[in-house]
């Protein structure tokens, strides 16, 4: 089958003809029909994570948002078929770990993160091997298309994750998303699904313009202002109920966690680079006098991908729109390139394989 392969960090990834995997016993593999292009793609295409013992390795195929069908499973397992129409988590869990067993199969003690790490290859390819398929792929409702549930596997249900179990998004909440790239802009679309005002804070203006459609109220270029949390204070008239980084640099996390009101809770979504190596000053002295709450979260358990699904059929919360573009697989490394300088607008969608 043709894949993308990694032959070395931050070169242009080459496409290659390589074995087509067999389903393990609890197994399947899935035909891949659609996989986004992730920022997280980038940080395992630059060689960064080593600090969380993540360093992506030459040899490895990238890809961790990927949709498709089952074509072939294994011996033991009992709930998927070929011809299952599905999506894979990022964060895939072995089913039997104290936190899988109370429903937190995205902080698995023995996570697998798919498409980093050799033991699970990724889904720039052809076909995608899934471990454990019986508790970690999830069924896709009738009518959905491959490319609009691509980024449902990474960025689309992190952000719902975020907002609507970690955090507390209320009616007329004023939300403000900092970094508006592809989990920025879905996290823009759910907050605004969810009831919340959002305030969208970018570098670039054609994503904050992205960011409107997708219901922004207001939006900052961070470029145009000298202080982006006095920006968001004034909008909302003392601070923002919710904010998020959804980039993972320290200056949007120091701003987002400087945006709040008293008793405002920030979410971490976005994980670092190089420079910062998982390590932000951010100002706790002022955190604990207005008792902010500080956030981290991660992916989402696939038990709850029914909440999405139930909010898509009613047309409340649409994937769809955050979708930019489909690319083919020898446009992957150009994509990855312009995240360098965050050109991409939305979620890239590889549909030609």
């Amino acid at each position: 089958m043709r894949a993308a392969v990694l032959e070395e960090h931050a070169a242009p990834l080459s496409i290659k003809d390589v074995d087509a995997p067999d389903p393990t016993p609890t197994g399947a593999v899935v035909e891949v029909e659609a996989c986004g292009v992730c920022r997280s793609d980038w940080h395992g295409w630059q060689g960064d994570w080593e600090w969380l013992g993540i360093e992506t390795q030459p040899g490895q195929i990238l890809g961790h948002e990927p949709a498709g069908r089952v074509v072939a499973v294994g011996d033991e397992v009992e709930g998927i078929n070929e011809g299952d129409h599905v999506a894979v988590p990022f964060n895939l869990g072995d089913g039997v770990c104290p936190q899988c067993q109370r429903g937190h199969s995205n902080t698995c003690e023995n996570v697998m993160p798919l498409g980093f790490i050799q033991e699970v290859q990724g889904a720039f390819a052809e076909q995608v091997h899934v471990p454990i398929a019986d508790h970690n792929l999830v069924k896709l409702p009738d009518g959905v298309s491959s490319v609009d549930m691509a980024g449902l596997g990474c960025r689309f249900m992190t952000s719902f994750h975020a907002l609507a179990h970690r955090a507390d998004v209320g009616a007329g909440d004023w939300v403000a998303i900092h970094g508006c790239g592809g989990v920025g802009l879905s996290a823009v679309h759910i907050a605004d699904a969810l009831g919340g005002n959002v305030i969208a804070v970018d570098l670039k203006d054609e994503k904050l313009e992205k960011a409107r459609e997708l219901g922004a109220v207001e939006t900052i270029n961070a470029e145009d202002v000298d202080d982006v949390p006095l920006e968001v204070k004034g909008i909302t008239d003392g601070g923002a109920a919710i904010a998020m980084d959804a980039l993972g640099i320290e200056t949007t996390s120091q701003n987002s966690v400087g945006s709040l009101d008293t008793r405002g809770q920030h979410i971490q979504v976005g994980l670092t680079t190089q420079e910062e190596q998982g390590m932000i000053h951010l100002p706790t002295d002022a955190m604990v006098m207005g008792e902010i709450e500080f956030i981290g979260s991660l992916g989402m358990p696939v038990t709850r991908y029914d909440e999405i699904f139930r909010m898509v059929a009613t047309g409340k919360l649409r994937p769809s729109a955050v979708v930019s573009e489909t690319i083919g697989l020898e446009d992957v490394s150009d994509k990855l390139d312009a995240m360098t300088d965050f050109e991409t607008v939305g979620i890239p969608v590889v549909d030609e394989f």
